[in-house]
């Protein structure tokens, strides 16, 4: 039995080797991000002016540098060239709707600024197929990004493509890891029941890894809006839904779920629905509900609420961990971020991929996500999606 047994933990351990080792190289990369993009902020400060509207006006792609008005502070000869407008003209300090009449790049552009948020869109110009990308970025600047699709699609074609090539060789190996485990689980004993259990729990973790990568690129490669489904669904029934399949982790921790608010607009007498594909939808709300599972203290109370904003429904989720740090509200939608392991009060760890998948499935819906710190304690997350209205029934 030991023959038997030795060289296949020696295989596990060595998946689980490769495991840790691919965690801590992607953690020591993030970091090295953060300290690299502090040190590129500090070393633009004596960057001059001319020298980087000259780097844009070198640009194979087109640029629209606005103010807090909308109104032209540089545009660059790719621009001029795409949006087929005078190059001849100063158009410096005149308004963006003057040069460009567009009204689907005007409503990107207003929704950019009103969700402080990049906005795609694609756009058919006399050029061709373009991608149009809005981002805002502080005092009321805006960037206006106009590229074509042609050469895009290509690139996104090859890195999705890459991306699940490698999961998928990575799923083939981890799958047959795992049916060692079960087996080896079943011959366990006193003094590698232990072992065997750790090492099942990192292949699991490596699996989810895999599959959140690979579910993280295709997100981040669709356009919104192009191909999600918009059927109209019930936010309090989905959430119903993803709680029940939760429900039996809560429960090991006493913990129980608050309805704050319904689903209907008492000042409109409607209901309340969104469009939008719900097997996305269910994994957004799965991984908010999981990340608030995590923090939350022993018996602790779940607070849900749905409720209409204007054009948007707003589904709130608080609950009564230790907070959110200044660095977490800065880095919590990043990839592969994680918070202080110390404030995590479950014995469950995740990929550091589920919000960021949130985030993208929120911006695929023409939404968003955000955290905040309650006035009364723990992590307010919403996810703030465009709404439908419907009468109600009598």
């Amino acid at each position: 039995m030991g023959l038997v047994l030795g060289p296949l933990i020696a295989s596990l351990l060595l998946g689980v080797g490769v495991g840790v080792g691919l965690g801590w190289w992607l953690a020591h990369r993030r970091g090295r991000r953060r300290q690299g993009r502090r040190r590129i902020s500090q070393g633009l400060r004596g960057l001059p002016v001319r020298q980087f509207l000259g780097w844009v006006d070198s640009s194979p792609n087109g640029w629209v540098i606005l103010d807090r008005l909308n109104r032209v502070v540089h545009i660059n000869p790719r621009a001029e060239r795409l949006l087929q407008i005078d190059s001849g003209r100063l158009w410096q300090g005149a308004a963006l709707a003057s040069l460009c009449p567009q009204p689907a790049i005007l409503d990107t552009v207003q929704l950019a600024r009103r969700q402080d948020r990049p906005q795609r869109l694609e756009w058919s110009s006399p050029e061709g197929e373009l991608e149009v990308l809005a981002m805002p970025g502080g005092e009321g600047w805006l960037a206006v990004l106009l590229q074509s699709r042609r050469s895009l699609e290509a690139q996104l074609e090859q890195q999705e493509r890459w991306v699940s090539d490698v999961a998928h060789e990575l799923k083939t190996p981890l799958t047959a890891l795992l049916l060692v485990g079960d087996s080896l689980s079943a011959q366990v004993t006193s003094h590698n029941v232990v072992l065997v259990e750790r090492l099942q729990r990192e292949l699991l973790r490596l699996q989810q890894l895999v599959g959140d990568l690979l579910e993280l690129s295709r997100l981040e490669n669709s356009v919104p809006g192009a191909s999600a489904r918009q059927d109209p669904i019930d936010p309090a029934a989905l959430f119903e839904q993803v709680w029940q399949g939760l429900r039996p982790l809560a429960e090991q921790r006493q913990l129980v779920l608050e309805w704050l608010q319904l689903d209907s607009d008492p000042s409109t007498g409607q209901l309340l629905r969104i469009p939008g594909d719900g097997a996305r939808l269910h994994r957004a709300l799965l991984n908010l509900l999981d990340n608030a599972l995590r923090y939350s203290p022993q018996a602790g109370v779940l607070s849900v609420s749905i409720q209409s904003r204007g054009d948007w429904c707003v589904i709130g989720l608080r609950d009564r961990g230790p907070g959110l740090s200044e660095e977490d509200l800065e880095h919590l939608f990043e990839r592969f971020y994680r918070g202080d392991p110390s404030r995590v009060k479950g014995s469950r760890t995740g990929s550091g991929l589920g919000l960021a998948i949130v985030q993208q499935i929120a911006v695929g819906h023409g939404g968003r996500v955000q955290a905040s710190n309650h006035p009364q304690g723990g992590a307010l997350m919403e996810l703030i999606l465009p709404r439908l209205s419907l009468p109600l029934r009598n």
